[in-house]
């Protein structure tokens, strides 16, 4: 990189004198230079670049390019732009400067990295690069802004794109970084903003073929008259439309679009909304994404209208808010607050596409989501949306476009809902399209009136040890299974796992896994059985398991059960027993605030999900127990168990012989929340001990 050194270099070049500064050149012989004026090329909001071609020099000029003013906190050097006229980059003869250092050069290796050529970029500048993300658009604009600090170890850049944003930065000798401590000390400057008027800026009514491109566009000429839509000539043939902005009568700034759809804005201007003064006194304001919408919105016959000045961002900002001081990209939200804050009814009539949402998505959160609503466009096809408000102006005409902002609905606060939301489940619901809205039955007639099976519920089993809880959720889970095909997770910390698959291929295949006493003399199962069961096994169970020897938590528990939904598809959990979990708490929280804050965990799991899960829980010590069926309020903990659980069921076998039959279960179901699937009431179960089923008794 090559600077020409900051005194005043004198040439005598034939008679013709040339002072040349490090600012500035003045020609003293006005024959030696012909400026010629060409119309910008690219839409850059921030700048406009005018050629210049010069005769009889010796060295070669650029442009100087527009610099932001800035302030190094540490250096405390100050920069301020420089006029926009040539300035010397190079010498063929002479003395030279050179600005070079192992940060630098080093620095620039890693920008060519990332796709940013700073051969070219000189240390406490901002330079104007094409962006390597969005590659400048289809015009291919100079929009990223690259600030090298002085000392040349450490660099910036942002792409003011509204459709790209790519932003960030690095140091020469670390690893790149958003923001960090060098970095975050510059500061922009504020400038004063410029005084500008329609002279100043060369403007002039609309020639009749932009009238006509208008016209087009469904666009009146009294609309284009009442919102001083101008133009501006650039050489003899060229001109722009230039949008003024106005705010109580005063221009404040003007934006530029030619016949490309490239668009910029007068620099050092205000940022404010288009056509401001229309909503002044508004109850009800339309927010649009860009001017010509903002015009078809007074074709449809709505002038409480206003545009956003600078488009749309590719996405939804994941950060908190900043500060209003720091909100620069919705700056003229802040500028406009005066016209905003009496609004009560908010209409965001945005693109359609992403960054249009996103950009309602940022207004909305701004503004206030519960004053702000939000407009559906209409189809074009079967598989798209009209885009803008000038594209249902073209194609539809003002009357659908007055209909969709008539129609606007309340914009989504999260939480907040209006039953209009659900009317699809509502309606799946009453037709049953889904096929478990009654429930899914468990296989035994006996239960069928009393409980059946809803995706998304929790049931809570409990039972005095040895009397068969775990036994009946495997059998129930098996009936499922061949009956409607679900699948399931497991965590049973009291099995190990290859009795827990003996115990359910046993209720599979039928038959006893072993030949010994229990089986009773019934042939055991074969090879060839055990290995199609097997394969049953591994397609419908799933196992949760700690295999260290920390007991698993339930936030653990409900993290691998997400990813058996997500992984497998599964369609219930079982949770064996509650007393296996590993239950630290804080000092200052009560058991019974635990176990109730644990259940809501585990019930949105299941909604969230649509997943049923089964929570095994003991009952606590009955002192005085008689030998019959505890009861839900008998669990260990908390009566919460009873009190946030939609069903509670209790199994129970009879131990005495001279009571009743001694394989004979008992069914207790103690609660049911929903009605349409079942009741309160108590069944009776056959318990097969060699296969581990359980059966109707009237079978």
């Amino acid at each position: 990189m090559h600077l020409v050194p900051r005194y005043k270099h004198l040439f005598n070049i034939s008679n013709n004198f040339i002072m040349a500064g490090s600012k500035h050149l003045v020609f003293l012989k006005s024959s030696l230079f012909f400026p010629t004026l060409t119309p910008p090329k690219a839409a850059n909001f921030y700048s406009q670049t005018y050629p210049f071609t010069a005769k009889k020099l010796l060295f070669s000029t650029i442009l100087a390019k527009p610099r932001s003013p800035i302030f190094c906190r540490k250096s405390r050097l100050s920069y301020t732009p420089l006029a926009p006229i040539p300035r010397p980059v190079s010498l063929e003869t002479g003395e030279e400067d050179v600005i070079d250092s192992a940060e630098l050069r080093f620095l620039r290796v890693k920008l060519e990295k990332l796709g940013l050529n700073a051969e070219s970029c000189m240390p406490g500048q901002y330079n104007g690069l094409i962006c390597p993300m969005c590659k400048g658009g289809d015009s291919m604009e100079k929009s990223l802004s690259l600030f090298i600090t002085q000392e040349g170890d450490a660099a910036m850049w942002n792409c003011f794109r509204a459709k790209c944003g790519w932003k960030g930065s690095t140091r020469a000798f670390a690893d790149g970084k958003s923001t960090y401590g060098n970095l975050s000390m510059i500061s922009i400057v504020k400038q004063p903003h410029r005084e500008i008027s329609e002279e100043s800026l060369g403007l002039e009514p609309l020639s009749n073929e932009l009238h006509k491109y208008f016209s087009e566009r469904m666009i009146s000429g009294e609309t284009l008259r009442r919102n001083s839509v101008m133009q501006r000539r650039y050489g003899e043939n060229q001109s722009v439309i230039a949008f003024t902005y106005w705010r109580e009568g005063v221009l404040v700034s003007c934006k530029y679009r030619d016949s490309t759809k490239n668009f910029w804005q007068e620099i050092n201007t205000e940022k404010i909304f288009y056509g401001l003064d229309d909503i002044k006194g508004a109850s009800d304001i339309i927010i649009v994404e860009g001017e010509m919408d903002k015009l078809s919105m007074e074709e449809a016959g709505f002038k409480n209208c206003v545009s956003v000045p600078d488009g749309a961002p590719p996405k939804v900002s994941d950060k908190d808010l900043p500060a209003e001081e720091k909100d620069t990209k919705y700056q003229y939200l802040w500028n406009c607050k005066e016209y905003l804050k009496k609004a009560s009814r908010i209409i965001l009539a945005t693109d359609g596409d992403p960054p249009g949402q996103a950009l309602a998505e940022e207004l909305a959160r701004r503004l206030g989501r519960e004053r702000c609503w939000r407009v559906r466009w209409p189809k074009k096809n079967d598989v798209e949306h009209f885009k803008d408000a000038n594209e249902v102006l073209m194609f539809l005409g003002p009357g659908v476009l007055r209909e969709v902002i008539e129609n606007a609905e309340l914009y989504p606060i999260r939480g907040l809902f209006d039953f209009k939301n659900f009317f699809v489940d509502i309606d799946a619901y009453y037709h049953q399209t889904l096929g478990y809205e009654l429930g899914v039955s468990t296989g035994w007639r006996a239960l069928d009136q009393l409980y059946n099976v809803v995706p998304g519920e929790l049931t809570v089993v409990t039972g005095v040890p040895n009397s068969g809880k775990s036994e009946w959720i495997d059998a129930l889970l098996c009936n499922l299974n061949r009956r409607v095909g679900w699948k399931f997770a497991f965590c049973s910390m009291e099995n190990r796992v290859r009795e827990h698959a003996r115990k359910l291929l046993e209720k599979h295949v039928r038959k006893p896994f072993f030949d010994v006493r229990y089986g009773d003399s019934i042939e055991r199962m074969s090879r060839e059985e055990l290995e199609e069961g097997k394969v049953w096994l591994n397609e419908t169970f799933y196992l949760i398991r700690c295999e260290n020897d920390c007991l698993p938590n339930i936030n653990w528990v409900l993290d691998l059960a997400r990813a058996a939904v997500l992984r497998h598809g599964i369609n219930g959990l079982v949770i064996d027993p509650y007393n296996e979990l590993d239950h630290q708490r804080p000092v200052s929280q009560t058991e019974t605030e635990y176990v109730s804050q644990m259940l809501t965990k585990i019930k949105r799991f299941a909604q969230h999900h649509s997943c049923h899960v089964w929570f095994v829980a003991h009952p606590r010590q009955l002192h005085h127990w008689v030998g019959g069926p505890p009861n839900l309020y008998d669990i260990s903990g908390s009566a919460h168990f009873i009190n946030k659980c939609d069903n509670g069921i209790v199994v129970h076998r009879n131990r005495d012989p001279g009571v009743g039959p001694i394989d004979q279960v008992q069914v207790c179901v103690r609660k049911v929340r929903n009605k349409v699937i079942g009741t309160i009431g108590e069944a009776w179960l056959s318990y097969n001990r060699v296969t581990g089923e359980y059966m109707d008794i009237d079978a």
